[in-house]
Parts: C-alpha cells; structure tokens; sequence
C-alpha cells in the first residue's frame, strides 16, 4: 500500500470515529461501560469508575500476565479507556495468576494472594451463564469440557448427569470455561461484572 493511501485511510478512520462521538453514537464519558464489546477487567480491577481514575495506562499488568491475555484499548472504547487492560474471554482467558495486581503501582488491580478463599472473596470479572440450547450436555451428549477448564470446579461449577454444567454464585468470571468450550457460538458465556 502506497504512503498517501494509507494515510488517506488513516484519516477516514480518524474523522468517521470523531463524527461517531459528535453524533453522540460513541460516547466518551462512561463509555467503558457503554461499549458494545463483551470484556473482562483483569482480576482485582477496581469497580470501573475508580479502575479509570487510577490506571495511568503504564502496561506492566500486560507485561507481566505469562498467559498473555491482557490487551490494551484503542479508541474504540472510547477516549476514557485508551490503553486500559482488557480480556477477551473466548479468544484468551485469565488463569488466575494474581500475577497483575502484584506489579499494579496505583492499586487499579488490587493485589490478591493467589489463594483460592482470596479469590473467590476478592475477584469479580464476571459470572459464566450457560446457554442450555447451546450445551451438548444439555443436548444429550456428554461433554463436561467447560467443567473441567474451571480453576474452581465443584466449588464455581459442578456438572450433573451427562456432564450438564450448573455455575454458582462463586464463579468469579475468569473465563477458562467459555475459551475451552468446543461449541461455536460457546455455549457458556461469561457476564463481565465491572461495579
């Protein structure tokens, strides 16, 4: 691609997203929230209002994440959320590292000790929803693949017959469960939980 080409692209992008946000189509206040993207906050975020006020974007919680989960926002969650830290559950999860509330220097993750009773008190990226139209166990195959993904299995999900899975309230919304699922669409989803 020639130079003028690109930057004639580049600069159709740029005025289309500044004419979005005029429009009042993209919001930048609060558009974390409002983003139409399904994301998780690394486990230990902060509730998103004070995540935002604290993350100074500096990139070590990505850095240090061994599972290379972490990403960083564009504009395309708005101008508030530019180079914060997300997770996309179905294309990598979180395996519960604790690893990036350790190396947070501002507390926008707060440090959790890699311990199950400190994580099911203290990590809220979400809850998994299982979609039972969806679920080969609930179709009457065996599967049990999202069960045995869990961190927490018996404790954030237990299986009943042919494998079905049933969540409880203690899933904290890591996401290994819908990255593992053989199902496409997945047929368990995590709910991001950002307060």
């Amino acid at each position: 691609m020639r130079r003028r080409t690109f930057m004639g692209k580049m600069g159709t992008g740029t005025l289309g997203a500044l004419v979005a946000m005029a429009a009042g189509n993209v919001s930048t206040a609060g558009a974390a929230s409002s983003s139409p993207l399904r994301y998780l906050r690394p486990p230990g975020a902060l509730p998103e209002a004070e995540f935002l006020s604290r993350c100074i974007h500096c990139g070590q919680c990505g850095e240090i994440c061994p599972n290379r989960c972490i990403k960083y926002f564009g504009i395309e969650n708005g101008t508030e959320a530019i180079d914060t830290p997300y997770i996309i559950p179905r294309e990598k999860s979180c395996i519960l590292c604790m690893k990036c509330g350790d190396v947070c220097p501002t507390g926008a993750i707060k440090p959790i000790p890699r311990e199950a009773e400190a994580i099911l008190e203290d990590v809220h990226m979400g809850h998994a929803v299982v979609d039972e139209n969806l679920c080969l166990s609930f179709q009457g195959k065996t599967c049990g693949v999202c069960y045995r993904a869990c961190p927490l299995p018996d404790v954030a999900i237990y299986v009943a017959r042919l494998e079905q899975p049933h969540v409880t309230d203690k899933c904290v919304g890591c996401g290994l469960c819908e990255r593992s699922c053989i199902q496409m669409p997945q047929a368990i989803r995590i709910i991001p939980d950002r307060g």
